[in-house]
């Protein structure tokens, strides 16, 4: 672990307050992991008491993530991956889904959260043909996170840059773009940003529940309509079927017929 080991010991974990209720450890909850403490728990049980829909968001969110990489590995023969505000490790993370089909592939995640960091080491798993590293940086620091990432991935070959559920987390939208067009232009030709967040004009009862969630103190998520989403890929040649509710994406045979959700995503390549 090296380089990291430092951010990974008592001093991150100090930094960690069980006191309030924090989005990526409700987030954990909800998709069924066990990184998470009792405030987070009640938190989310009164979340999900408003909008019992949230764990469904979770968990369709997840499972998008995972086709859309094994659409990149598969389809379009990407090896490398950015995946910035990871987030808490679950089940079936990047590198996890990347190498299970191309063991090759190099990972780099990237987030600022003590908890994750904590995490780190759940993180830096790999197979030993291919790499994984993590990345202590903000998405406000798109410059720090290309160069901290060319550590571990070659960027002058395509990259797929994963955003999951974290724009929402941008209050200003005009920044998220910014911030978007500034990672997506560190990146070569054939490169592919994987984007999907919470949304507005398909589930009413999502957006009370998350306008009144931001309303409590906590850490705030935005829901944007759907074409501020579809906006993050000015430029990009989308892949079909383009934006869509995440249930919507390629779905897997074996699915249920998908049903719409406040939650909407795409990829697109960079020509």
């Amino acid at each position: 672990m090296t380089d990291h080991e430092s951010s990974t010991g008592p001093a991150a974990r100090q930094r960690i307050d069980t006191s309030v209720p924090h989005s990526a450890r409700i987030w954990n909850y909800w998709l069924g992991g066990k990184d998470n403490y009792p405030v987070d728990e009640e938190a989310g049980d009164a979340y999900t008491a408003v909008f019992p829909g949230i764990v469904t968001i979770a968990r369709s969110s997840r499972a998008f993530l995972g086709r859309s990489i094994r659409h990149l590995v598969e389809e379009a023969g990407v090896r490398q991956f950015l995946d910035v505000g990871t987030g808490l490790p679950t089940v079936d993370n990047t590198h996890e889904v990347a190498q299970r089909i191309a063991p090759e592939s190099r990972i780099v995640y990237v987030d600022n959260d003590p908890l994750v960091l904590a995490h780190a080491r759940v993180l830096l798993t790999s197979s030993k043909e291919g790499a994984t590293d993590y990345v202590d940086s903000s998405l406000y620091e798109p410059d720090l996170i290309l160069a901290e990432a060319a550590r571990t991935l070659d960027l002058s070959r395509p990259t797929a840059l994963i955003l999951s559920g974290i724009l929402g987390h941008v209050g200003d939208y005009d920044q998220a773009r910014t911030l978007v067009r500034a990672l997506v232009d560190g990146l070569p030709s054939g490169s592919y940003l994987c984007v999907n967040d919470g949304s507005r004009g398909t589930d009413p009862a999502y957006e009370a529940a998350q306008d009144g969630y931001n309303e409590t103190g906590a850490v705030p998520y935005f829901l944007r309509p759907v074409s501020q989403i579809e906006a993050f890929f000015e430029g990009l040649e989308l892949v079909e079927p383009g934006v869509v509710s995440v249930p919507l994406w390629h779905p897997e045979k074996s699915d249920t017929a998908p049903t719409p959700i406040g939650q909407h995503g795409g990829l697109g390549r960079k020509p």
